[in-house]
């Protein structure tokens, strides 16, 4: 090979991996618009199942870094700038925090947040706990007192969860439908667990 090509080969192999993970147009406006950067979110958090709904979930879904895996554009986790100096300061405090992370999916003319919270330092019941006093004491105490003990029983049979995709955004618009709902209606992505029925999904 002359010096000329290989000279041309290095450059390319220098600038393709760039080039090909490079956001689109659109996403960078998204991210700039949203205050959002580039972010590796905690193993406890990758390796956790996720449920898709804030108050009362019906299933627990696989991990999440599984879930990443099925979308067939390009993907980057993200999370605001705003929220990452936060983060180091509440891992020092006793009482459970969350935080949103969104994985964003880059596709030729559409791109979609998949806006998850981590909810990795804490157990179930002890996050649901905590959930309620955003929501007050109200007719949602029956649910959360519920949903608490199915995702413990669900911890219990060796799916716990770990994460929660709150909600989805496309270009920059909210999907009105339950999370829960999208994934199973339009992404076509399958439970894992029933936890009306605390058992395994085959």
């Amino acid at each position: 090979m002359s010096k000329i090509l290989r000279f041309f080969l290095a450059i390319y192999l220098f600038f393709a991996p760039a080039a090909a993970w490079a956001a689109s147009e659109g996403a960078q406006k998204l991210r700039t618009a949203n205050g959002l950067g580039g972010f590796s979110p905690p193993e406890a958090f990758l390796d956790g199942n996720f449920v898709a709904d804030e108050i009362e979930p019906r299933y627990v879904f696989g991990k999440v870094k599984d879930f990443r895996k099925t979308r067939t554009c390009s993907t980057e986790w993200l999370i605001q700038e705003s929220e990452r100096s936060e983060i180091k300061e509440k891992q020092n405090q006793p009482d459970p925090f969350e935080y949103t992370i969104y994985l964003e999916e880059d596709c030729p003319g559409k791109v979609a947040y998949y806006v998850f919270v981590d909810r990795s330092h804490a157990k179930s019941a002890q996050w649901m706990e905590w959930r309620r006093k955003f929501h007050g004491k109200s007719k949602t105490d029956p649910e959360f007192a519920n949903v608490g003990a199915a995702l413990e029983k669900a911890d219990q049979n060796g799916f716990p969860v770990n994460a929660e995709l709150r909600f989805i955004e496309i270009e920059g618009d909210l999907v009105s439908k339950r999370p829960e709902d999208f994934l199973r209606t339009d992404l076509k992505t399958s439970p894992i667990y029933d936890l009306g029925k605390s058992s395994k999904i085959e």
